[in-house]
């Protein structure tokens, strides 16, 4: 689904149904160079199981058009203008990596249209490394294989890939390639740049109201469990749950991703 967003094309994958204002609504958002399609399987089990399901492509990435948003608030207002462009009053914000971020910031900015929040691959702070920040400006697929690498929790997911006929790793790497030749302006460079100068995060998750879900891979290197304690300690009434899986954990265990992510809607929705 295609709406307008401040004049500019907004995409929204809606899990193969129609969108349905009447059912409880939820969104997803994805991370740095990447698109809506890392929700595959969890944004289409939501939809046909009572959820009215709003995968975005931010602004600059996948089919969504214009530049990309150079900080995490300007990325938060989006969705709310998106929010505001569907007819959404109040939804369940999902959001992975830079995406928990934009969550995050969006339930500050409008805590009363945010029901639910799960973060995943979160972190606060959440830098970049001054070598990854270079790489993904001066060559954007070195810091593609590099981010790929450091991604997942092994070069093929044991016993078999969880999702079959699918290459996690290679899915994941051609993906972001795609993501480069679609908008060719330093989009990783961008996002990473957005991820690291954002400095409100302690402050929105002390104010956040609504239940909140962590998911978090017990192998992720790139925002790994050690350095969350600052989200997990300002909002103390957060449920934590760890999956055995890198950072791209929604494809590598996305079972267990769907499994946590649907029991908390249904639950923290009653």
């Amino acid at each position: 689904m295609i709406v307008q967003v401040q004049g500019v094309d907004a995409y929204c994958y809606t899990g193969g149904k129609p969108f349905n204002a009447a059912q409880p609504t939820a969104i997803f958002i994805h991370g740095a160079q990447n698109d809506h399609s890392v929700w595959c399987l969890q944004t289409r089990y939501f939809a046909h199981h009572g959820f009215n399901v709003l995968a975005l492509d931010l602004p600059g990435h996948g089919r969504s058009k214009g530049r990309a948003c150079t900080s995490v608030e300007a990325m938060a207002a989006w969705v709310l203008h998106v929010m505001d462009a569907v007819g959404v009053d109040k939804a369940l914000m999902i959001g992975h990596s830079m995406g928990s971020l934009i969550a995050l910031e969006a339930s500050h900015m409008a805590p009363a249209r945010v029901s639910q929040l799960a973060m995943l691959g979160t972190t606060y702070p959440m830098k970049v490394s001054d070598a990854l920040l270079a790489t993904s400006r001066d060559d954007e697929q070195a810091a593609i294989d590099m981010v790929n690498i450091f991604s997942h929790s092994s070069i093929a997911q044991n016993p078999a890939c969880p999702t079959p006929g699918l290459h996690v790793m290679g899915g994941a790497r051609r993906l972001m390639q795609r993501m480069s030749q679609i908008n060719p302006e330093h989009l990783f460079y961008t996002d990473f740049s957005a991820c690291n100068a954002y400095a409100n995060g302690e402050v929105a998750a002390a104010a956040v109201p609504c239940p909140v879900l962590f998911i978090f891979g017990t192998k992720d290197m790139m925002t790994p469990a050690r350095s969350t304690k600052t989200l997990t300690g300002a909002i103390a009434h957060g449920k934590v749950v760890m999956v055995d899986a890198g950072h791209s954990l929604m494809a590598e265990q996305p079972d267990a991703v769907l499994g946590a992510l649907y029991g908390f809607a249904l639950k923290t929705s009653l």
